[in-house]
């Protein structure tokens, strides 16, 4: 008898029809409001990412051009430290890395001051002082923009990529000549490359160039010496090796989004 009654009212199509329509356009206003927000919420990120970018720069015109710093000055004062010379120069040129000093100048100061052997571990180790440190700023000021304007897609292949390469993404970089250290270390930062990665990493790239600027240094005073004519042909072989390298890496890189992409193609399909 219901069942009749309704059937029997002629607005009732009318009205089915009209809920139906007003069901698809709140649900179309609500994705329209989540689409508005999350867009909205970008700008906040981008800010960020901006502003830091802007100080880093920033901070590598005034120490790195406009030379703020005197080096030489904080080098007389470490030498005056006695026999925790290398150990405070190590902290000291860590900290002076990761505000863009120029690390050739850092390494030839080493040289300078403990010779090309010593010179050489002490340049090693404020190398991987400024790498860490680096990169924690890094994390800290930009990781979170940075996976929020990938999407969750995006920053999760990256996370895989960094996983399976990271390390070796972080010794090709220090192979590449002319790029700065100090700011791709904060890029590995910002992107999530884990501390572990970071320290072995610039260990194992940098011990090419820390050689070489830190034998420069020790042989400033003779530069006719054979271990200056070796420090000359070690950084233009380490010079060859990174341009290849970079080259390799970028290709590997590309095929490796390109294979990500594919294989994310027909989940989405299949929901």
């Amino acid at each position: 008898m219901r069942d009749k009654l309704f059937s029997d009212d002629p607005a009732l199509p009318e009205r089915r029809r009209t809920g139906t329509a007003a069901a698809c356009g709140t649900i179309v206003r609500t994705m329209t409001d989540i689409d508005d927000s999350a867009a909205v919420n970008r700008r906040p990120h981008i800010l960020r990412l901006a502003a830091f970018a802007a100080f880093l720069f920033g901070l590598f015109y005034l120490v790195a051009i406009a030379r703020v710093i005197d080096v030489d000055d904080i080098r007389g004062v470490v030498a005056a430290a006695g026999p925790a010379a290398p150990v405070a120069y190590v902290v000291v040129s860590a900290g002076l890395g990761a505000l863009f000093v120029p690390g050739p100048i850092l390494a030839a100061g080493s040289g300078v001051l403990f010779g090309p052997v010593l010179g050489t571990f002490v340049t090693l180790g404020a190398t991987v002082g400024t790498a860490v440190t680096a990169s924690l700023i890094g994390r800290r000021a930009g990781r979170d923009s940075a996976r929020a304007l990938l999407g969750p897609g995006r920053a999760d292949r990256l996370d895989r990529q960094i996983a399976r390469g990271g390390l070796w993404a972080v010794v090709g970089q220090r192979f590449v000549p002319g790029v700065s250290d100090a700011l791709a270390s904060y890029a590995f930062g910002a992107f999530g490359v884990p501390l572990w990665q970071m320290a072995v990493g610039a260990f194992i790239g940098s011990v090419p160039r820390a050689f070489v600027y830190t034998a420069l240094g020790a042989s400033i005073s003779d530069l006719s010496a054979p271990l200056a004519y070796t420090a000359i042909g070690v950084w233009c072989a380490t010079a060859i090796v990174g341009a290849f390298a970079a080259h390799r890496g970028y290709r590997s890189w590309r095929r490796g989004d390109r294979r990500s992409g594919t294989d994310q193609a027909p989940e989405q399909t299949a929901d």
